[in-house]
């Protein structure tokens, strides 16, 4: 194993993105034929409704949310956004899209009580929240005591006053 390891250098720019190092790389790899398209993202939900995403359509797709916390929400480098939302392919657009902006995604599963996200936002000073219906209510509760945070994004058909919807900003 030493023997390996010492040799083995890997590559790697001192500003490191997965977004654009990895995902947009493989997308041009595509793009010249050098690698045949398969799926970088394929989700299905428990009625058997499939997305299923190219390296380019996720690439597109990541940098629509990035201009979403970017440009709707102001959001920079550094800054904090609580992800409250189910195992839904906007999970993980939000997740990619914090990679392109250098924003800092802070995962949070919806068993999460008012309480809780409270705690959550006051320690982390997340400036965004994005999570759906059910959890908005809980949100709404808490809001007024999180000084730091601005802009509440619903993952959601509706709407909701004081939110601003991601699929309309998509």
């Amino acid at each position: 194993y030493e023997t390996i390891k010492q040799p083995y250098k890997p590559e790697v720019s001192e500003y490191f993105n997965f977004a654009s190092d990895v995902l947009d790389r493989w997308t041009e790899v595509e793009k010249e034929g050098k690698k045949p398209k398969n799926p970088a993202f394929w989700w299905v939900d428990g009625d058997g409704g499939e997305v299923r995403w190219s390296f380019e359509e996720l690439g597109v797709l990541s940098r629509k949310v990035a201009n979403v916390l970017s440009d709707a929400c102001g959001l920079q480098r550094g800054d904090r956004v609580l992800l409250v939302l189910p195992r839904i392919p906007e999970w993980w657009l939000v997740n990619v899209a914090c990679m392109r902006t250098g924003t800092v995604p802070i995962p949070g599963t919806q068993q999460l009580r008012a309480k809780d996200i409270l705690y959550r936002l006051q320690k982390s000073k997340a400036k965004c929240i994005v999570t759906d219906d059910s959890v908005a209510p809980a949100v709404d509760s808490v809001g007024a005591e999180c000084q730091s945070l601005k802009f509440k994004l619903l993952v959601s058909e509706g709407h909701r006053e004081g939110w601003l919807n991601f699929k309309d900003l998509m």
